[in-house]
Parts: C-alpha cells; structure tokens; sequence
C-alpha cells in the first residue's frame, strides 16, 4: 500500500546501551517523539527469479524496530520496545509446596541475534551497530491521519 508519504531515513549513529541507540536524524527532519523505525540490515537480499535469473529487487530485512523517546534538532534517541513475559520463579507444585510463577517482561535488546538464514543466503540477524540504516514505520492509519490534517490546515 503507497501512503504517499516518504519515511525518514537515517543511520544509527551510535549505541547507547542494550536497548537505547542514537540516530542522526532530529526534529529538523521531522522526527517527533513516539516514532517508530525500523533498524535495518546494512546489506540487503537480493530477489532473482527462479525461472530466468533475472534480478527483480533488493528486500530491505529489520533487525528491530525501536520508538523515539528524545528529540533533538539534529539526533533522536530511539529505544526498544518489544517484550516476552518469562518465568523467572516457581513452576507450580514441587518439593516443599507450592512455588508460583513470577512473571517479568524482558525486552528486546539490540545486542540480540535474531533467527539465522540458512544454506547460501546470507546471515541477516548480526546486532546493531553503528551505521546500520533506520527507516520510519509509517502505518496506514497513521499517514492517513497526517493526511487529513494538513488538508485541512491548507483549506
């Protein structure tokens, strides 16, 4: 679906922690805060029809989606924000009675390997670094509601 908007796109300019990075894009090219983007993989997989061999495109493959917590004139701040609940207590009944589950959200890190490709296509799961492209989500509900708003602000 073609929204007719162009997302931001950038680079990761630097790590910050095990969830949080820097990007080189800010408020003077229009990120807000609560964006959403997409850490890409810095190579892309190439697509080749089985019948001809013909090139038909490259795929753009996330790594991890991150959402924009600081906003500067030229850098956000962009953390992550997916999370599994995980037990890290009790299994129920044992030795000694009843032991309950302790339930803990653990976030996505962008130190994490994510599945790996296999046989000849290359790995696509390495974890962020510096320079890998960032690319704004831009839902359909969303750019619908951007849309609106400036024809209306224009009207």
């Amino acid at each position: 679906m073609n929204t007719g908007i162009e997302p931001v796109r950038g680079k990761v300019a630097r790590v910050l922690s095990e969830r949080e990075v820097a990007i080189n894009r800010g408020s003077n090219d229009g990120v807000e805060l609560g964006m959403r983007f997409n850490i890409l993989n810095s190579e892309t997989q190439e697509i080749k029809d089985p019948d001809t061999g013909e090139t038909l495109g490259h795929v753009e493959r996330a790594k991890i989606p991150v959402r924009v917590t600081s906003v500067y004139d030229r850098l956000a701040v962009a953390t992550t924000f997916r999370f599994r609940r995980v037990n890290v207590g009790g299994k129920g009944l044992g030795i000694g009675g009843f032991n309950p589950p302790i339930w803990r959200n653990r976030y996505e890190t962008v130190g994490e390997n994510g599945a790996k490709s296999k046989g000849d296509e290359a790995e696509f799961s390495k974890p962020v670094a510096i320079g890998d492209p960032v690319v704004q989500i831009i839902e359909p509900e969303a750019a619908a509601a951007r849309e609106s708003a400036r024809a209306g602000a224009t009207a």
